[in-house]
């Protein structure tokens, strides 16, 4: 009798085990910072926007129950490779630099980077346009290295850890000129800290850009990246990708 309850308890207790290990959620790591409408924290606490609507069907289509998980976005390489986190889902752009130490998807979604500025302002975009004025960047993007890269000998820049800050300096006239992804851009213009500034033009399309935004993945995740793969494939072949970008950007930002 106590043979068969020790072996009834201990198929319950493998059973346990193996059930909290499958309830583990994949934990998603975001920025801290509401970067919409990529990313947008409710009043409950609840993340909706863009990425995360898109990442919640990935996550459906690959049968793994995801967690949003917040951290800070200077941060976020970090966390995923030692394992806080188990998927950059932020709008990271594929960057040679970056692929030295994580893996990415396949891109599934690109956009340019736009300048603003304050209305009415002349301004020329070259580097000899821009000569002492300050340019205002987010830190660890691809648009803070092409800025680097473009002006970096003739203006002041001024890096800044999160958009929401930039964005505030910039309607403040703490900076001339800033540098942010155009759909972001977008949205920000039709706020209400936005209203006295406007659009400068796109960036011209450079290397330093990448082919676009993946989702970023630790290099031994072997078979996790070809899962976010294949649905990201089969989200964009079914019209799922269409029917969720249409609900918040006018333009298709698909990769071509």
């Amino acid at each position: 009798m106590k043979t068969r309850m020790l072996r009834i308890c201990l198929a319950l207790s493998c059973s346990l085990l193996a059930g909290a290990a499958l309830a583990a959620p994949l934990k998603v790591g975001i920025a801290a910072e509401p970067y919409p409408p990529f990313s947008i924290k409710q009043s409950s606490g609840q993340w909706s926007g863009f990425e995360v609507e898109l990442v919640q069907r990935i996550c459906q289509e690959i049968k793994e129950r995801c967690q949003i998980t917040e951290v800070a976005w200077d941060g976020i390489i970090p966390s995923l490779n030692s394992k806080k986190i188990d998927v950059i889902f932020n709008s990271m752009s594929i960057t040679p630099e970056r692929e030295k130490v994580i893996a990415f998807s396949k891109p599934y979604y690109y956009t340019d980077a736009e300048y603003v500025a304050p209305k009415g302002s002349k301004l020329t975009l070259t580097p000899e346009g821009l000569k002492g004025k300050v340019i205002g960047v987010q830190s660890s993007t691809v648009n803070a290295d092409y800025i680097k890269k473009r002006y970096g000998q003739v203006a002041s820049i001024k890096y800044y850890n999160t958009q929401d800050e930039l964005n505030a300096d910039m309607a403040a006239g703490r900076v001339d000129v800033m540098l942010l992804d155009a759909l972001a851009a977008s949205d920000f213009l039709k706020s209400k800290d936005g209203g006295a500034l406007e659009s400068k033009g796109m960036a011209p399309r450079d290397p330093i850009f990448g082919p676009g935004v993946g989702a970023g993945l630790r290099k031994s995740d072997v078979a996790l990246k070809r899962k976010f793969d294949d649905a990201i494939l089969k989200l964009r072949q079914d019209g799922s990708f269409n029917a969720i970008q249409k609900k918040y950007f006018k333009v298709d930002i698909s990769v071509k």
